[in-house]
């Protein structure tokens, strides 16, 4: 019973918003962040902070996703990690730095709620309990990293295809988001002639329907049938850290993100 109680507590204190973690605080350590958190629209290549650079914000994505990306000398650039309304963008302050070696873009355009970076550092020094469930989602987002790269070497690009499309789904409210051709290719590792390839015989089997880099999810238990081990994987080792979590198109969002 007590724990029931602990739960309806962190649902009526954090619930109004669609961030996972905000979720997992408790009543106190939400406290010590909510009057911080300020609304913010993310848009489609936004930076929320670059490598090298001081960080300014955190951000608690609500919808759309960050994309974690690495770039090498001679321009070159690939998506090493995602983050969605399952997480914050900002680890390294978590981690005692106030830099990173990546960069982090939105790529798939939404909303979510920003926190002043030295605010955020501070509420971490006051809290245990904040740190461990920061910690816990950082472990997460690290499983996440190594499975894609073992997911890039051993399965075919279609399957991969379908594991983003599903994350991403996962992310989303509805079942229509912006996905480009130039996100779908980083995430995979291809040129844009094999997302064309692969997005093609997904749309030929009734799966999505891709427009413009506009997808909309017409067979989800398809795509998942298709979708290599790696998307269920992953998605139990997030569940497993950070608590299971109802499709996105059940959680309610903050004021004025409707």
């Amino acid at each position: 019973m007590k724990r029931n109680n602990a739960v309806a507590a962190r649902r009526r204190t954090a619930g109004a918003h669609g961030n996972r973690l905000l979720g997992l605080l408790s009543p106190e350590d939400y406290r010590r962040l909510e009057p911080h958190l300020r609304p913010v629209p993310l848009g489609y290549r936004q930076s929320l902070y670059r490598a090298r650079q001081r960080l300014g914000f955190v951000y608690f994505i609500e919808t759309g996703v960050g994309s974690l990306v690495n770039t090498m000398a001679n321009g070159d650039a690939a998506e090493v990690g995602t983050i969605g309304n399952e997480g914050v963008v900002g680890l390294p302050l978590l981690l005692g730095d106030n830099r990173a070696s990546t960069s982090v873009y939105v790529q798939v355009p939404g909303a979510g709620l920003r926190m002043d970076a030295a605010r955020f550092s501070a509420a971490l020094a006051a809290s245990a309990s904040l740190r461990t469930v920061m910690l816990r989602y950082a472990h997460a987002l690290f499983n996440q990293v190594a499975q894609s790269a073992a997911c890039n070497h051993f399965h075919t690009l279609q399957q991969r295809c379908c594991r983003w499309m599903l994350m991403t789904h996962d992310r989303m409210p509805s079942d229509e988001f912006l996905l480009t051709q130039e996100f779908l290719a980083m995430m995979l590792g291809v040129q844009r002639t094999g997302v064309s390839l692969a997005a093609g015989g997904l749309q030929r089997a009734g799966l999505i329907r891709y427009r413009r880099g506009l997808v909309t999810i017409l067979d989800r238990r398809g795509l998942q049938q298709r979708a290599c081990e790696c998307y269920g994987l992953s998605k139990r080792e997030f569940d497993r850290l950070l608590g299971v979590r109802p499709r996105r198109e059940s959680m309610p969002q903050s004021p004025g993100h409707a």
